[in-house]
């Protein structure tokens, strides 16, 4: 199995400063431990809990600082989108359109995203099965297009989700890469006018999900979090960030020619 890849950066661009201070950070990580990342950072994060909570920039603004990483450190970059309109801009720039996870059954997004050539990532709603997400990659085949699955947890109860890790076994067998979602995956949403979540509880998760065999490892990168102004209680602090990519590929490295090792049904 090919090393694992990582999509790191904040949640939601902040400002440029911000930006370009953790795009740096990562560009240095990436080097260091030769590993394949994927800058990720929200223009507008459309699907706030609270309709006073901070969005982004916009897709103009947002989109002019995702480019000037792209220039200046070299990185690839994933960013979401929550209206079908934005696609075509997004994708000027961009190398992985993103479909957030309460879009992942639209088709039209789905398949326009499919036909820019451009990698789409599905965040897995948390309310489907691994048979209904089958039919959210199809879509995206379904024009030519290259997908993957990012698995963020399921609905148990209200404000809680829970990682089931068989959909990595089960999910890739549906030809599609599949990425663990190792910090929204612990959020609590709606407990109030954020999200909240486990952030020590990251570790733990994503340890597990490198073994199983997750193709890629999702997490938002913030250089201080308690000053986030979107999911400041999971994402990793960026003075960590280097520590958490070596124990997912020192795992990696022990766990990987057991992979295709299964008992007959």
């Amino acid at each position: 199995m090919d090393k694992p890849f990582f999509i790191a950066g904040p949640c939601v661009i902040e400002s440029e400063t911000l930006v370009m201070e953790t795009a740096e950070k990562l560009k240095e990580i990436s080097e260091d431990l030769r590993i394949e990342l994927f800058f990720k950072s929200s223009y507008d994060k459309a699907n706030r809990t609270s309709i006073s909570g901070f969005r982004g920039p916009g897709l103009e603004r947002g989109l002019e600082i995702l480019a000037k990483v792209k220039e200046r450190f070299n990185l690839k970059i994933l960013t979401d989108v929550h209206d079908m309109h934005d696609i075509p801009k997004v994708a000027e720039v961009v190398d992985v359109i993103q479909i957030p996870a309460f879009l992942s059954r639209q088709t039209d997004m789905l398949v326009l995203a499919g036909k820019t050539g451009k990698i789409v990532n599905i965040k897995k709603g948390q309310f489907m099965s691994p048979n209904e997400a089958l039919k959210a990659i199809e879509k995206v085949k379904s024009v030519g297009g290259e997908v993957w699955i990012t698995e963020r947890g399921t609905t148990f109860g209200y404000n809680d989700l829970v990682v089931d890790f068989r959909n990595a076994v089960w999910l890739r067998g549906y030809g599609a890469k599949v990425v663990y979602d190792a910090t929204h995956s612990l959020q609590r949403p709606g407990i109030s006018e954020g999200s909240g979540g486990y952030r020590k509880l990251i570790t733990h998760l994503a340890r597990g999900a490198i073994a199983v065999g997750f193709d890629g490892i999702f997490s938002e990168v913030h250089p201080d979090p308690e000053k986030a102004l979107s999911d400041s209680s999971t994402q990793i602090p960026l003075k960590f960030y280097k520590n958490f990519v070596e124990m997912i590929l020192e795992i990696w490295e022990a766990s990987k020619k057991w992979y295709d090792f299964e008992f007959p049904d």
